[in-house]
């Protein structure tokens, strides 16, 4: 699929929700009800680890070491691409979280805090994703690419499983990476 599509469809998606939370109670109604739907028999220790894992603040530890790996391979330019990727998605999911103050789910963990959109966990997750499967998913194939989608997917559970988002805080990070990724993606081309 174009580029350009892809970003323009996410784009999208991430205006669309934005607007709807912030403008809509029958919307945020809709999405407390299925939040709800979804978490009701899930929760536990493994997706406490799963969280950890893919916490912002860790992924940026796995995004300088990924770096460090590439400058190593003297692959500078990509180097500085997987950094300013995650650094330019990071810094908008901040910018989000504070624009739009969206209150967690009731009944989440007192170790979350902050805001709930667009969901920080899920958008480091797939920025990382996208990443990894731009660099490597040739190379590696397709048991590489499961891999990453298993463990995207097992981050999503988590946040929900975790009751520290509703659902369109994950569809929110999701756009808001696959935008930021897409960006970066044509500045690191173009150059």
């Amino acid at each position: 699929m174009n580029n350009y599509l892809v970003l323009l469809l996410a784009a999208t998606v991430l205006l669309l929700l934005i607007f709807n939370i912030k403008t809509s109670r029958r919307f945020n109604l809709f999405d407390h009800w299925l939040h709800h739907q979804l978490v009701k028999k899930r929760s536990g220790y493994k997706w406490q680890v799963i969280a950890f894992i893919n916490d912002p603040k860790l992924m940026v530890v796995w995004d300088v070491l990924l770096a460090g790996l590439l400058l190593n391979e003297e692959r500078n330019l990509t180097a500085l691409w997987v950094l300013g990727t995650l650094g330019f998605a990071d810094i908008s999911g901040i910018i989000l979280k504070r624009l739009i103050r969206r209150k967690r789910p009731i009944l989440h963990s007192n170790m979350e805090e902050g805001y709930s959109f667009p969901s920080g966990h899920v958008l480091g997750a797939t920025t990382m994703g996208l990443i990894l499967l731009q660099l490597f998913a040739k190379d590696l194939g397709l048991a590489f690419i499961i891999t990453v989608i298993a463990v995207w997917i097992m981050v999503i559970i988590s946040r929900l499983s975790l009751k520290a988002h509703y659902p369109s805080d994950i569809i929110g990070a999701t756009s808001l990476a696959i935008v930021c990724f897409s960006i970066s993606q044509q500045l690191f081309l173009a150059l």
